[in-house]
């Protein structure tokens, strides 16, 4: 009788365990609903629910991390536009953190940037609206507007007890990635502000152009507020200076998300030594780049810890022509480690304030602090 009860609960027990599940999720659905007609009936203004269920689809997805979102068709058909590598706005990348929206980073040369917005900054105000119990979408579109139309954000900054107002006039955002110089005493330097399309072509040319150069000691790699980009760029990129070894992996809930990259031979800058910047600002493939060179010791990682921003996001378009931002799986270093939440921690720690943290082909004693490092 016992055997028979016992085999009973092997057939059946599942299929009880799948009904009280889906049993419950349509008693959550009807729930929803009796509250969206209680709003909809009683709440002290008349609502439109298309937005009240934009709302509710975004909150979902808010709720499962800061990377993931709804947009709706307009947001979408936005979002296509910019990627092109021109639009309007401030120059900022942002993600929600605390219900306020949190700088990954200023784009070089932005208007955000040359007003003095830093990473890691919370904005509070976007001119006269609180931005606490806002979507991410929704405070991104009060930072849009008019190109040449100005805009008041307030922000609260790590060790700063007072908010801080900036007014900032909106422009045309021109993304390049890749600026160059070479510096005095064989310092070949590199700064890349973002992962486009052309990043690592853009690299490559200009370390052959450096390469040539009779008296090069080493190189600098500048990836402060870089907020990232496209992962295939940071493979590639951090593949020009290994000669092998695993670069980054990324694990999800699906076994076609689990997978490792890894260098191929030739290090296009002959072993020399390689320096890392890094600052809160670095952030995602910035963070892949700086890792794998860490850990493969084939770069010094100088500055400040990075952002830790190391998942992955797939936009997933809906039937209404509208999409999702949604996380499908994580970067992991080659040591194992993952980026997200720790990010990358400098082998010599420098705040960003401090002089020898600013690159300056003018100041002698920043190209010493320089040379110190290359030679080791």
């Amino acid at each position: 009788m016992k055997i028979l009860i016992i085999i009973l609960l092997i057939f059946f027990l599942p299929n009880k365990v799948f009904a009280d599940k889906e049993k419950t999720i349509y008693e959550k659905i009807d729930l929803f609903s009796e509250v969206l007609d209680k709003v909809d009936d009683e709440y002290v203004e008349e609502i439109d629910q298309s937005e009240v269920m934009d709302a509710a689809i975004n909150g979902v997805l808010q709720s499962l991390d800061p990377y993931s979102a709804y947009m709706t068709p307009e947001m979408y058909k936005e979002m296509q536009t910019e990627t092109s590598g021109e639009f309007g706005g401030l120059g900022i990348e942002v993600s929600m953190e605390a219900g306020v929206v949190k700088v990954i980073s200023p784009i070089d040369n932005t208007p955000a940037y040359k007003a003095g917005v830093k990473a890691g900054d919370y904005i509070i105000k976007i001119n006269d609206e609180q931005v606490q119990g806002k979507s991410l979408t929704e405070s991104v579109e009060l930072m849009r507007g008019p190109v040449g139309s100005d805009i008041e954000i307030t922000v609260r900054r790590r060790g700063v007890k007072k908010a801080i107002v900036f007014k900032i006039t909106r422009e045309v955002i021109e993304i390049s990635s890749v600026k160059s110089e070479y510096m005095d005493k064989g310092i070949a330097y590199i700064r890349l502000t973002s992962f486009n399309e052309n990043s690592a072509s853009q690299v490559k040319d200009k370390i052959k152009e450096f390469n040539k150069k009779k008296d090069l000691r080493g190189y600098i790699l500048d990836l402060r507020n870089n907020p990232g980009g496209l992962l295939s760029q940071a493979i590639k990129i951090s593949d020009f200076f290994l000669e092998s070894g695993e670069i980054v992996s990324t694990k999800g809930r699906k076994k076609l998300e689990n997978r490792k990259w890894f260098a191929t031979k030739g290090d296009l800058i002959r072993g020399k030594t390689l320096i890392v910047m890094t600052n809160y600002g670095s952030a995602s493939a910035a963070e892949i780049v700086a890792g794998a060179l860490k850990d493969h010791k084939r770069a010094i990682v100088i500055g400040e810890h990075s952002y830790g921003k190391g998942s992955v996001q797939s936009i997933i378009p809906l039937k209404n022509k509208g999409a999702i931002r949604l996380t499908i799986s994580k970067y992991y270093l080659p040591s194992g480690k993952s980026i997200s939440d720790v990010g990358v921690m400098p082998d010599i720690k420098i705040e960003e304030d401090s002089e020898n943290f600013v690159i300056n082909t003018k100041t002698d004693n920043q190209l010493d602090f320089v040379l110190k490092l290359l030679n080791g």
